[in-house]
């Protein structure tokens, strides 16, 4: 009796011990699953963290290849726009020395002209101011010689007087050679009656009557000379007065320095 007992009791003892093994297992199971569950949501979160960095890492890296290419853009575009600043800079150089070498000569045109004056004042003052004048306008000299001096009325043949005045312009014009001369022959508004067609012809031939005398008289280099007639149409005064008709008959010798270094500084541009 005693003995089942005993062995009833070590049964129940066994069986506890086993449970309580159990118990203990089960617990350690269950705390190393949380834990492992721990360690894989940590795992999954610092994947999740890796793969955020990665994306900020690539936002990064695209934003920064973004801003070195703008900058290689805009260096390249400063680049462009201070070549170009340069190349202007270098044109308005150029343009300035142009601007100075031609205010040069027009500045050497003028004093040219205003000596040219006078001389030919001077060579010309023994005649009355209603026979002739001279004045200076846009870098030309302009003698202006009346039909009285001139001419008789309606006729295109130089008479004493007016030749004894062509020689003394002459020999002005002689002495300066790098003058161009154009003779130009001026009427009133009367149309011609005898002789001539009409007042562009007396106009014209009044002009090459002078060509010529300064030409085979006086030897004036004729390949300096132009001869035009502009007839009534470029008066001086009224024609409606018997004093305006009269200043109106006229023969303009216009003097002008040759501009050779203007034409070569204007065409080299």
């Amino acid at each position: 009796m005693n003995m089942k007992k005993n062995v009833i009791l070590g049964i129940l003892t066994l069986g506890i011990g086993i449970g309580m093994q159990s118990c203990v297992s089960n617990k350690k199971y269950n705390e190393a699953t949380s834990k492992l569950a721990g360690a894989q949501k940590q795992n999954r979160d610092l994947n999740e963290n890796i793969e955020n960095l990665k994306e900020r890492l690539n936002l990064m890296e695209s934003a920064n290849n973004s801003a070195a290419a703008e900058i290689d853009a805009q260096n390249a575009n400063l680049k462009a726009k201070q070549s170009l600043l340069e190349e202007n800079s270098q044109k308005l150089t150029e343009q300035q020395e142009r601007l100075k070498n031609l205010q040069a000569i027009i500045d050497k045109q003028k004093e040219q002209s205003s000596l040219l004056r006078n001389k030919m004042a001077e060579a010309l003052k023994g005649f009355r101011s209603d026979q002739l004048t001279v004045t200076q306008k846009d870098g030309k000299v302009y003698v202006s010689m009346q039909e009285s001096l001139l001419f008789p009325s309606g006729s295109a043949a130089v008479n004493a007087e007016g030749k004894n005045a062509l020689s003394k312009l002459a020999e002005v014009l002689n002495l300066n050679p790098d003058i161009n001369i154009n003779i130009e022959g001026h009427t009133d508004s009367v149309p011609i009656k005898v002789r001539f067609e009409d007042n562009w012809a007396l106009s014209v031939a009044r002009a090459t009557s002078i060509v010529r005398i300064l030409t085979k008289d006086y030897a004036v280099n004729p390949v300096r000379i132009i001869a035009s007639g502009r007839s009534q149409y470029l008066p001086l005064e009224s024609n409606e007065t018997a004093d305006g008709r009269a200043k109106n008959r006229r023969t303009e010798i216009i003097l002008e320095p040759k501009l050779d270094a203007l034409m070569d500084l204007l065409q080299a541009e």
